[in-house]
């Protein structure tokens, strides 16, 4: 990438992308309204057999649209992302997405509202098998396939290269490895990736949307915990929250025009780079994890989401009626504030009101991932503009310690400063940190198989 998509970050904006898309049915995303994005998952058992789980997304697909249609949203996105059922037989992720398909379509042609279909396929890839050529990666590769044929109309995945070297490397605190596993391994896996994906995308007329980096980033955040958390450093989770951004961005980079997904929460510092739409995540998602940074979040999203919530009964309703009621709540007090001349100022109260309440709400609050993106973007090759994005991070939360803005124990001061020092150690040459990498995580590591990354072996 050699220029960025905003001069400024006062410039983005929920709503609002410099690249919007038209998808499904009537639905534009990043052309002036926020949509809600709702995310179902079946009841556990449901998978069991084919019939039950169409049934099961048949009620859930109605129960949803017709909340919807009940409160007068005009808009709406339903993501099936799949349960791991779903793409080791590529047959059944099929026929699900048929049927929901055809509701969608049913309650557009009734009531004239406007939606669209995504599908995210599981990535049930294991690194022991080669992430490059296995069973798994043919499954993975005719999911996609299928469901784009029965009408998918954006196509996601949650890729997963690299873990096997970033779980090890976590567990340790191994800043060098970490990095290895996002910026080499992850990246060299999301190219191999998506370029199978956008061309399956044109071929069947779907849009490709995003990948995410849940397998990396969205676990140190897990590991990390709350406030009181102290299994994880917030200040090292943070870090690589920004090296995501530079992984996470291949996916455009080889063709994917968004919307990124919802749990990349390192997607505003990849919209400030592209421009292209982004679906987040925040307080809506408190039924499948906790964040810290609930309403910061909102503050550029194009598409509003609840990540994923299982289908059970609540007294308002069924559930995924009752989180397409707060989602689009939620959009329709955002698109008040577009519409109004207000949107500005809401952007940035959701920013106030948790930039400051951990190093990880920090890193992706719209000013300070516009400064990471533009390091991102003024820098070539995968491994070094991740190294730099989290250098920059770095630097940004010192910087507001400095200011008394950020306030952080001092294990996590002491923890930022030691992976600063591992991270500034590094070299500048990709291939020479690769080959000692490489060399040194084939033996700690079984499962890493550098030929799932066009990497040989010695």
């Amino acid at each position: 990438m050699s220029n960025i998509a905003y001069e400024n970050w006062q410039e983005m904006l929920f709503g609002i992308s410099k690249n919007p898309i038209k998808c499904g049915f009537g639905l534009e995303i990043g052309s002036g309204e926020v949509i809600p994005e709702i995310k179902p998952h079946p009841r556990p058992g449901m998978e069991a057999s084919l019939d039950s789980l169409l049934e099961e997304y048949k009620r859930i697909t109605n129960d949803i649209m017709e909340r919807a249609i009940k409160l007068g949203f005009p808009s709406l996105m339903l993501e099936i992302e799949h349960v791991a059922q779903l793409t080791l037989n590529p047959g059944w992720g099929e026929e699900v997405i048929k049927i929901c398909r055809d509701i969608l379509h049913k309650f557009h042609k009734k009531y004239r509202i406007k939606c669209a279909l995504r599908a995210t396929i599981a990535d049930v890839r294991r690194s022991e098998h080669n992430l490059r050529k296995s069973k798994e990666t043919d499954l993975v590769f005719e999911a996609f396939e299928r469901c784009a044929r029965a009408g998918a109309d954006v196509l996601s995945i949650e890729s997963i290269g690299g873990k096997e070297v970033f779980n090890y490397a976590l567990t340790r605190q191994d800043l060098p490895g970490i990095l290895f596993a996002i910026a080499v391994l992850g990246s060299r896996d999301m190219e191999f990736l998506w370029d199978r994906i956008v061309e399956i995308a044109k071929q069947n007329g779907s849009i490709s949307g995003g990948d995410t980096d849940c397998a990396h980033a969205n676990t140190a955040m897990m590991l990390a915990g709350g406030m009181v958390g102290e299994d994880f450093p917030h200040t090292i989770a943070a870090l690589i929250r920004a090296m995501a951004g530079a992984r996470s961005l291949v996916a455009v980079e080889r063709g994917a025009k968004g919307p990124l997904k919802d749990c990349g929460y390192e997607n505003p510092i990849i919209k400030s780079i592209t421009g292209v739409p982004i679906s987040m995540e925040g307080k809506a998602s408190a039924c499948a994890h906790m964040d810290l940074m609930g309403n910061l979040a909102a503050s550029v999203c194009d598409l509003w989401s609840n990540e994923a919530v299982e289908y059970r009964d609540m007294f308002g309703g069924t559930t995924v009626a009752v989180f397409t009621e707060i989602l689009g709540y939620d959009a329709s007090l955002l698109n008040t504030a577009l519409a109004t001349g207000y949107a500005e100022c809401l952007r940035d109260l959701l920013i106030a009101s948790d930039k400051y309440r951990d190093p990880q709400a920090l890193v992706i609050s719209p000013d300070v991932a516009w400064e990471i993106g533009k390091v991102i973007a003024d820098t070539e090759g995968y491994y070094l503009r991740a190294k730099r994005a989290a250098l920059k991070a770095g630097e940004i939360i010192k910087r507001e310690l400095k200011e008394g803005n950020l306030k952080i124990p001092q294990r996590e001061m002491d923890a930022l400063d030691s992976a600063l020092l591992q991270l500034s150690s590094l070299p500048d040459e990709e291939e020479k940190f690769s080959h000692d990498m490489k060399s040194k995580y084939e033996t700690l590591v079984e499962e890493f198989l550098p030929s799932s990354y066009d990497i040989q072996r010695r």
